[in-house]
């Protein structure tokens, strides 16, 4: 059997969210029969990238704060140059060892302009390499809007003078590219949708709770934790909740809370069980991220939605707030959010029936594979001989 190389990078900063559907576009991509690299720069998650993706591990690095100012080791030391160009060097020997026929850039140009001191390096060395692999970005379907002037020009730049392809994770019937992004006009290469990228249909609960807040990540989202253990802790006695702080949630942290629980609710760092969980669910609670809310969609719970806002964030409200006008979830700003605001939004949003059955596409993962193997067909027979090279399985390379 005759299989494509791809080489897929990704890099997480605050929450685990860039990973997550990554490494589902990375197991649909083993699926379909590539061989897949994963290079990973972030803080290590156990379970990502996931069985049957070789992965590269860059030294990782983390946001400074919510407003993404500056990059910092595990320490939280500042990185600096030596560091910088360790972690360009590495990427480039690995970019060399695989050899690719296709390389996946995650977010890179709409988003992660902090790494361009090891992006704009590999995108140099794909455009001298012969032959030349076809350069895809993978993005989300709502993009953080941007308010420094220039950047979204630079962003189109690059896009048009160096990639192939825009894979854009997202059903247009809900949203479009150019609803976050006003030059999608400009660009010139091919702009695809792939659906929503969500996990697959989970089996079903084997717990129920009343109330399941989540909190993604765990690097953001404290005023959660804390405003649902004193809302939980005034709530109706008969009520059974569940707060899934995240696995990004120093432990001191998660180890100083745990005494202030009430005995209803029941509080984890992470539950592999999460998406089964929510099928059991009668509300969800969560900030607004993109892999939550798949799986909230997936499951059909109600919802509401906390979205994440500090530091000029503003792509969760954007998710969130057309997520209400669909019906499919309420709101609570992060301005509201106290313990009696979540409190009262609680109990209205239990009191809301279940949503209707959507038909919001969540297959994006199995169709972006499908686009990648269909597209690269067609780009290798149009740019010439020798590009349209697949390799044998036991090539192992990369």
């Amino acid at each position: 059997m005759k299989r494509l190389r791809a080489f897929f990078y990704v890099q997480h900063l605050l929450g685990i969210g860039h990973l997550a559907r990554a490494s589902r576009i990375a197991a649909a991509l083993v699926d379909d029969g590539f061989d897949v690299t994963v290079v990973t720069g972030g803080a290590p998650i156990a379970g990502f990238p996931g069985v049957g993706v070789k992965s590269v591990t860059l030294p990782p690095v983390t946001s400074g704060d919510e407003g993404f100012s500056g990059l910092v080791d595990l320490q939280g030391k500042p990185i600096d140059d030596d560091f910088k160009k360790l972690r360009s060097d590495m990427l480039l020997q690995a970019f060399r060892d695989c050899r690719p026929d296709i390389v996946i850039v995650e977010a890179f140009p709409f988003g992660r302009r902090q790494m361009r001191f090891e992006l704009l390096p590999l995108i140099e060395a794909i455009d001298a390499t012969t032959p030349r692999p076809l350069l895809a970005t993978s993005v989300r379907d709502i993009l953080q809007e941007r308010v420094k002037p220039g950047r979204n020009e630079e962003a189109v730049d690059l896009i048009n003078r160096h990639f192939d392809l825009v894979m854009v994770h997202g059903d247009p019937a809900f949203a479009t590219l150019d609803k976050t992004f006003p030059l999608a006009g400009a660009i010139k290469v091919e702009v695809t949708y792939t659906g929503l990228v969500a996990a697959p249909p989970p089996p079903a609960a084997s717990e129920r709770f009343d109330v399941l807040v989540s909190v993604g990540g765990g690097a953001a989202g404290k005023s959660l934790v804390s405003s649902t253990i004193a809302a939980a802790r005034n709530a109706n006695d008969a009520w059974k909740w569940c707060l899934i702080t995240g696995p990004n949630l120093p432990k001191d942290e998660f180890d100083a809370i745990a005494p202030d629980a009430p005995p209803a609710l029941s509080i984890f760092r992470f539950r592999e069980d999460f998406a089964s969980l929510l099928t059991g669910a009668r509300l969800s609670v969560s900030q607004a991220g993109y892999n939550t809310v798949c799986d909230v969609l997936r499951s059909g719970c109600r919802s509401l939605l906390v979205p994440f806002a500090a530091g000029g964030e503003t792509e969760q409200t954007v998710r969130a707030l057309m997520l209400e006008e669909l019906g499919l979830a309420m709101v609570l700003t992060e301005k509201d959010l106290t313990p009696e605001g979540l409190a009262q939004a609680i109990e209205q949003a239990l009191a809301q029936p279940t949503p209707a059955a959507h038909r919001l596409d969540l297959e994006g993962a199995r169709r972006s594979a499908q686009i990648l193997r269909q597209r690269y067909r067609t780009w290798s027979l149009k740019v010439g001989p020798g590009f349209g090279k697949v390799h044998d399985q036991t090539d192992d390379r990369c």
